[in-house]
């Protein structure tokens, strides 16, 4: 027979998963009034009174107004408590920094934008964006700091938060970017590549939790993101997605990593950027020639616009990048088989000209099947993109994997997340 004490430790552990999950409830919308977790659970009224009790007591969740009436009294809503603590989120590009601060619905209530080459390496980097952020909490004080999310432009093993071998972070490699952050709000860090969270911050805007989606960032770099069922899927180290280093057939272009002919090499944006520069020094006329012979720096952006605007050069070196491009995603589309594929990123921002060739060499290269119901859009180039991305990672890390380790605490704790359930 079971001892008593493993009897009682049962009944706790049943106790501490229906309160686990009617917080869940209430907080994504699955239900809102009692009897509707009542229904839901099958739960007698009993127990769940005192969950919800416990859950109020807790700061979880409190009591909001009166729901419709189905013949009785009307029942009293519940609401999830996001506004009792933040997420902060840092999203790092080659030669930006986004932050912002965002509550527990993933709502971002705050943000700044900053130039920055990521170069610079991780000491002069982080000391600046943490800058940033304590203004930004400055401006929206008096709530904990729960979480932060880290995006950084190179491959991250995301159990240990640390870049690895990132070709555009010199310095970064190894680097314990979640201590900083850790040291700074005693709050459990999550770091990841942020094409990762662009893809997050997809499923995010379209209130689609079971996604199969492909985010392409084209912009200095390449990169994908990848949504299998609504999940990140970032392979056994956190690699995969990684497109931009894959090999170009025929190309013998030197890319960033040390590697002959990558992806990168030939379409991402500072190859763009290489390629006009020396197509100016060629001789070529127009828009970027001028605005390189005035001193401007040629920038993915700027060739981005200037393809919008009509200039040859630029129109001949976006339409090239979008072909090669485009072959890389067919494969991942036959592979991959997702439903919707987001365009983003420098280089993309030359709109329909970049997104048509995508479409075409997708379309051609791609099994019928694989292409029955896709549809392949631009991003919506939102700064805010990365940030409602980081949200929704520090959210689904909190709520979804590791609640039950620091739920009884009231708040999590760098300790209390990252020790064994």
């Amino acid at each position: 027979m079971a001892s008593e004490s493993t009897l009682r430790f049962g009944a706790q552990t049943d106790e501490v998963t229906s309160l686990l999950r009617i917080v869940n409830m209430v907080r994504t919308g699955e239900a809102s009034t009692r009897p509707e977790i009542g229904r839901v659970t099958g739960l007698g009224r009993g127990v769940i009174t005192q969950r919800v009790d416990r859950a109020i007591e807790m700061g979880f969740l409190e009591d909001g107004e009166f729901g419709p009436s189905s013949g009785g009294r009307a029942p009293r809503t519940l609401r999830f408590r996001a506004e009792q603590a933040r997420i902060v989120i840092c999203a790092f590009g080659a030669l930006h920094i986004n932050v912002g601060i965002a509550d527990l619905d993933g709502d971002v209530l705050d943000h700044a934008h900053s130039a920055w080459d990521i170069a610079r390496g991780p000491a002069d980097t982080l000391d600046h964006a943490l800058g940033m952020i304590d203004e930004l909490l400055a401006r929206n004080p008096d709530k904990p700091v729960w979480a932060v999310a880290v995006g950084v432009p190179g491959p991250v093993d995301f159990e240990t938060g640390r870049p690895v071998a990132p070709p555009i972070m010199p310095g970064w490699n190894g680097f314990e970017v979640r201590r900083r952050f850790e040291q700074r709000f005693d709050a459990p860090v999550w770091v990841d590549n942020d094409v990762n969270l662009l893809a997050l911050g997809e499923r995010a805007r379209r209130h689609d939790e079971n996604a199969d989606l492909i985010y392409c960032k084209v912009g200095s770099g390449i990169g994908a993101g990848l949504l299998s069922q609504g999940r990140i899927h970032r392979g056994a180290n956190g690699a995969a997605g990684d497109i931009g280093h894959v090999r170009v057939r025929d190309s013998d272009a030197q890319c960033r990593c040390g590697k002959i002919g990558c992806l990168e090499a030939v379409a991402g944006g500072w190859a763009l950027v290489r390629d006009a520069e020396a197509a100016v020094a060629a001789g070529a006329a127009g828009t970027l020639a001028r605005r390189h012979e005035q001193g401007d720096a040629l920038t993915p952006e700027v060739i981005a616009r200037a393809a919008e605007d009509g200039d040859a050069l630029a129109i001949t070196l976006v339409q090239q990048s979008a072909r090669v491009v485009g072959e890389a995603i067919a494969t991942m589309v036959n592979m991959f088989n997702p439903g919707l594929i987001v365009i983003g990123g420098a280089v993309a921002a030359a709109g329909e000209l970049f997104l048509a060739e995508i479409r075409q060499r997708v379309y051609e290269l791609s099994l019928p099947l694989a292409t029955r119901d896709l549809s392949i859009v631009n991003s919506v180039d939102d700064v805010r993109e990365p940030l409602r991305g980081g949200a929704e990672l520090a959210r689904e890390e909190l709520f979804e994997r590791t609640f039950p380790r620091w739920f009884a605490d009231g708040r999590p704790t760098v300790d209390g997340v990252t020790s064994a359930a």
